[in-house]
């Protein structure tokens, strides 16, 4: 059996793409625009050279699945933005787009995240609603649900009020398919308008949501991330992204952690797990979430050190992947939340040093505790042999 990671860096793009014998190649595409063109510019670019990476890598329009677009001003860029290609969502061809802001560094107004699967014909791709996707391929459903919000016409409303009604519209998404936020859900991504304000009150309407939902400490939660970030609406402080496999076997799944190096989640009262293997014949997706630097007791390492923290936050995503059997070479992708925008050319090195082959977008995005500098998050594929399990 044979398993490929083809990274490819050019003056166009960042990409990493992973093949196994059984079908079906992912793939990674991140671009940042020039930071010296208006935002129509910066559009015109990155469609660009976007449409100049599918050309290269042989990939049509019609294998993109998902789209994160991170922007500088949501409330003001959306409607351009979503006149673009880049944010196009056709009923030939759907494609999950996320929009959030969460200014591109090192001062660009547009970064994108794309992901790909070529080289299968068995895969079937339709629009349920505005936000749901559903990608189908041997068998096994997937859903990628993208901008949930409240719609919010007036500040009068909490964040935990919020993220119970981004909850109810993913778990009425799920219940549609016979699914549920327990047995399906494999990995969540929420936004915060104000971070330092609003994140206690998502993670206690989360706490509550998973509680009633059958989601606990004895059980398991969801890989997540709760980072800085906002949709195009005025008094929305909550969004919600999230992916789900509605074909999963418990046999799929397991959860990764390093107890050496991380303590659960649960020790300081959150919930989320530190990070989801799902297995297929092939291969097997580890989704990475939100990293930190943190120690076994969960206090913050390395204060107002961004250097060491970056490197302590990136061991623990390496401890978190081997846990799992795979390594960072095997990331598709990763992405770097900053506090502080001024703290990019730090991380770059960093990243540059590390991992120079993995597409990353940084972002400026704060991270739940004043004192955590910066976060990772990512997604790995890594080869997998196991043929009583489903292809992917």
């Amino acid at each position: 059996m044979t398993h490929k990671h083809s990274p490819k860096t050019s003056p166009n793009s960042t990409v990493k793409s992973f093949w196994g014998s059984l079908g079906g190649t992912e793939h990674y595409i991140t671009l940042t625009a020039n930071g010296e063109r208006d935002l129509a510019g910066q559009i015109a670019e990155i469609e660009q050279r976007y449409s100049a990476t599918l050309r290269d890598l042989n990939l049509s329009p019609d294998t993109a699945v998902f789209r994160r677009i991170f922007v500088s001003d949501t409330m003001n860029q959306a409607a351009l933005v979503a006149s673009s290609e880049l944010a196009q969502s056709r009923a030939d061809n759907p494609v999950a787009v996320s929009l959030i802001q969460q200014p591109p560094l090192p001062g660009a107004k547009l970064a994108l995240l794309a992901y790909h699967i070529s080289g299968a014909s068995n895969v079937r791709k339709q629009a349920l609603s505005n936000h749901d996707l559903l990608v189908v391929k041997n068998g096994q459903r997937h859903l990628w649900t993208t901008g949930l919000c409240a719609g919010h016409t007036s500040s009068n409303t909490s964040s935990a009020a919020q993220t119970r009604h981004v909850f109810t519209d993913l778990i009425t998404s799920l219940k549609a398919q016979d699914c549920s936020l327990s047995e399906h859900c494999v990995r969540t991504w929420f936004y915060l308008k104000d971070v330092d304000v609003f994140y206690q009150g998502m993670v206690d309407a989360r706490g509550e949501v998973f509680a009633k939902y059958g989601l606990t400490a004895d059980t398991h939660y969801i890989a997540s991330t709760g980072i800085e970030g906002a949709c195009a609406h005025r008094y929305d402080v909550v969004a919600l992204d999230a992916y789900s496999n509605l074909d999963l076997i418990p046999e799929q799944v397991s959860f990764l952690n390093d107890f050496s190096r991380l303590c659960a989640t649960k020790d300081y009262d959150v919930h989320f797990e530190r990070g989801t293997r799902i297995a297929y014949a092939d291969r097997a997706h580890h989704f990475i979430s939100g990293t930190a630097s943190i120690d076994t007791l969960g206090k913050v390492v390395h204060v107002g050190d961004v250097t060491r923290q970056a490197e302590y936050a990136l061991g623990h995503v390496e401890a978190l992947l081997h846990s799992g059997g795979a390594t960072l070479r095997d990331l598709g992708h990763l992405i770097v939340y900053l506090r502080d925008p001024t703290d990019y050319a730090c991380v770059r090195d960093v990243l540059h040093n590390a991992l120079p082959e993995v597409p990353a977008v940084l972002v400026q995005g704060a991270v739940c505790r004043p004192q955590w500098l910066v976060e990772l998050e990512g997604i790995a594929i890594a080869s997998h042999e196991a043929k009583s399990l489903p292809s992917f």
